[in-house]
């Protein structure tokens, strides 16, 4: 009751690109896009697969992803630097060990968790404009922009953030050297195209998991398939897939969707007003 009165607006408040993107259902490809992305820095991943059961918890993994970032997004800005504070908090107890020279090395490294952050955010970018999520080079831009504040959650100088679409593509290009598909990002692959499920749903997974699966691959850069090893069908054939995906997703109605938990958007709209629900032409106001 004490939010709805405050009538907080959160980190990113309704007038933001990320309040309106971020309701999008093709956010659900973003996220499995950023993981075949992440999975391609061997420090970063190498941390992930040494402080946790992958393959036992990977489910966990995503929804907690989720859940971070819809309480950064719609949740109160209490709530969200609460959030951040307990991803810090755990990212100070964790190390991982290269095995190749026996260093032992924080997680929460600058770099590493800089390397997660973009990955993340180029994804979320990429794959919802490309799904025909209309954004122009300027509101993208803003968009980048807007998560120098997500960035600082977690623990890295907002200075040190990519702010538009040509720094993003700068850090890319800078940190593409130090990428490789080594066993651990192998393991993730192997996850994601074919997870474990209960026997009876394995026919659902060949029919719908694996298709979001392999169309989140097909829509990573051209130096992700060269790595992994995998070729992905033309840049212009993935671009109609990705259309026609977000189209069909588009067409389940939105109060259906987020009724679905933790329900972040329906308690910002109960707790800011109708007026603040998300939609893509809200964008340009």
């Amino acid at each position: 009751m004490e939010a709805f009165q405050t009538g907080d607006p959160g980190l990113f408040g309704p007038s933001s690109v990320t309040w309106q993107m971020h309701g999008d259902p093709m956010m659900w490809v973003a996220g499995i896009r950023a993981l075949y992305l992440q999975a391609l820095h061997p420090r970063t991943v190498r941390g992930v697969m040494q402080n946790s059961d992958f393959r036992r918890d990977a489910w966990g993994r995503l929804m907690r992803t989720a859940n971070f970032v819809g309480t950064t997004t719609y949740g109160t800005g209490a709530a969200a630097e609460k959030a951040g504070a307990r991803v810090r908090k755990i990212h100070t107890m964790l190390k991982a060990t290269d095995p190749g020279t026996g260093e032992r090395y924080r997680i929460d490294e600058p770099e590493l968790l800089l390397w997660v952050h973009c990955a993340e955010i180029d994804s979320y970018l990429h794959v919802l404009r490309r799904s025909g999520f209309r954004l122009t080079d300027a509101q993208a831009d803003r968009y980048i922009g807007e998560h120098r504040v997500s960035a600082r959650l977690v623990g890295l100088d907002p200075a040190d953030v990519p702010a538009n679409q040509a720094e993003l593509a700068a850090y890319f290009e800078k940190v593409q050297p130090e990428l490789a598909a080594g066993p651990e990002a192998r393991e993730v692959d192997d996850f994601l195209v074919r997870p474990p499920t209960h026997p009876l749903l394995v026919p659902a997974r060949a029919l719908l998991w694996r298709r979001v699966a392999h169309l989140a691959y097909a829509s990573l850069p051209p130096y992700a398939h060269e790595l992994y090893g995998r070729a992905a069908p033309p840049p212009a054939a993935v671009t109609r897939r990705l259309r026609v995906t977000g189209t069909l997703l588009r067409c389940i109605p939105a109060r259906l969707r987020w009724q679905l938990p933790p329900k972040h958007i329906v308690r910002a709209m109960s707790r800011l007003g109708p007026g603040s629900r998300p939609a893509p032409y809200k964008v340009g106001r």
